[in-house]
Formats: C-alpha cells, sequence, structure tokens
C-alpha cells in the first residue's frame, strides 16, 4: 500500500489510495470515500483532480479511511496545509515542517538535496572547487568567495557537498570535483530554487556597490509587449542562456565564479490595467 510519507501532495495519495484499494476491494469507490470523509463524490473528483481542497477537519476522517497512525495523521494535515499555502513564506514554514517526518520513512523528501538550494554559496562553493584544489583550509575558502562567508559556513558547504556525492576527497587529501547531479520530484525542487534566486537577486543588487564596474555587467531594458509577443522574448532568453551554457562548459582554465541572473518580470497589469 502507498505510504503518505512518500508525497508533496495530499490530493495525488488520495487518488492513488483509492486506485490501489480498488483493486483488492471492488466496494471501494468515490461514493464510498465521499460517503466515508463527509463530502460529496462530485467533489472528490475535483479533489482527485486537484482542483478543490478538502478541509483541515477531514484529517480525522481520512485516518480512520486509510488506517493511519498519529505521525502519518500528523503529516497528512501539515500535506493539506502546503497545498493551501498561498504565499511564499507559508510555503516554506509548512516544507520543512514536512521535511521534519523524514525519521519516519519519507524517502522521497531528501533534506540535503533541498539544502543545497537555500544558500547561495553552496552553489559559488561547487563551482569554485571545480578549478581551485581545496585542502581544507575553510577560512582561506571563505574569502575567496565575494562576499566572504565564514570558515563555519565554508565547512559546512563543503560538507553538504561530499554528503550530496558532488566532491570527493583524493590520497593526498585535496577536494575533487566529481560529476555528480541531484535527482529528485520537482515539487520541492521549485520551493528551494525558488529561495536561491531570491538569494541570488539580492546577491546582485548589493554588487552595484560591492564591485567595480569592470568586474560585473549589470543592464536594464524597459519594453512594451504583447502577451504572444513575451512567449517570443522567453525563447530568445532560453538560447542565449544555452548559448552561455555551451560556451562555458568548453572554457578549460576558469578562474572565478559568476552568477549570472537573468530577470522578465512585469511591470504592469496585463494589458496596462
Amino acid at each position: 500500500m502507498v505510504s503518505v510519507f512518500e508525497y508533496l501532495d495530499y490530493r495525488k495519495f488520495l487518488k492513488e489510495f483509492y486506485e490501489e484499494s480498488k483493486k483488492s476491494n471492488p466496494y471501494f469507490s468515490y461514493r464510498y470515500i465521499g460517503k466515508r470523509l463527509e463530502v460529496d463524490p462530485g467533489y472528490l473528483v475535483k479533489v482527485f483532480q486537484g482542483k478543490y481542497h478538502l478541509t483541515l477537519e477531514k484529517t480525522p476522517l481520512v485516518r480512520r479511511l486509510c488506517g493511519f497512525s498519529a505521525k502519518e495523521e500528523a503529516y497528512f494535515s501539515t500535506l493539506i496545509q502546503f497545498n493551501k499555502a498561498k504565499n511564499d513564506q507559508d510555503v516554506k514554514v509548512y516544507f520543512e515542517k514536512l521535511l521534519s517526518y523524514k525519521e519516519v520513512g519519507a524517502t522521497s523528501i531528501v533534506p540535503n538535496q533541498y539544502r543545497f538550494y537555500t544558500r547561495w554559496y553552496y552553489s559559488a562553493i561547487r563551482g569554485l572547487l571545480g578549478y581551485y584544489e581545496f585542502d581544507g583550509d575553510y577560512a582561506k575558502l571563505g574569502k575567496m568567495l565575494s562576499p566572504c562567508i565564514s570558515a563555519r559556513e565554508a565547512k559546512e558547504g563543503v560538507e553538504l557537498l561530499l554528503e550530496l556525492g558532488f566532491l570527493e576527497q583524493d590520497e593526498a587529501g585535496v577536494y575533487r570535483l566529481r560529476d555528480a547531479n541531484i535527482t529528485t520530484g520537482e515539487e520541492w525542487r521549485s520551493i528551494a530554487v525558488r529561495e536561491f534566486q531570491q538569494e541570488t537577486i539580492a546577491l546582485a543588487g548589493e554588487s552595484l556597490t560591492r564591485h567595480d564596474k569592470k568586474d560585473r555587467d549589470i543592464s536594464t531594458l524597459t519594453v512594451a509587449l504583447s502577451r504572444g509577443e513575451l512567449d517570443v522574448v522567453r525563447d530568445i532568453i532560453r538560447e542565449f542562456r544555452s548559448s552561455v551554457v555551451q560556451y562555458v562548459d568548453s572554457v578549460e582554465s576558469p578562474d572565478s565564479v559568476y552568477q549570472l541572473n537573468i530577470q522578465l518580470i512585469p511591470m504592469t497589469e496585463q494589458g496596462g490595467k
């Protein structure tokens, strides 16, 4: 039977719980579940489709239907709050609460992989160690970043990269970058990447006063577009980004790490209203 700890969407869990249960119990129908949860079968279908939500008050009924333990019920309740969250702060709060249930069996939610995106300097350290032979001097490593970070933060970043398989230490004690990728569900990734983007956008603003003009390139452009033209500009941005990646991959002897942010944001309501 499916485990609720494997899910980040309670509606997807309920749908798959229903499908699994129906295989062995023909009486398991929308009408049956609707009666158990005290909701209209038609409404339940909309919940399964991700269009409607259950209220928190339904959690005890779901517990009895699914045979949840107390911890599973608490996780499911948090899932409802997470899926109904309306702003970034609430999303982060409930997501991190979900992570706290890892010890009870959540194999699809991997806190270390989530953490990689929560601090800009984890990614920066990874890029730096692609060409710098780091020998364990965390204070020096921290000072090589801009802005500088503490030795403790540098050590924390290296340890995380080791845990994720991005780094390995050779016989001489030098840390080497490995070609490893993070692979998990897109649901948590979008949350974590949003945090990472917020941090790097803030760094770009600080760069205006921190870095000399010759060491950075910051430009702005305000344009008027229609919805259809916006999609064309997005394609142009994608092509540009791909070209940069291809060129950077061909660089043989890098000596610095840069952050390239590309933002295209609305300055008016749609239609200028």
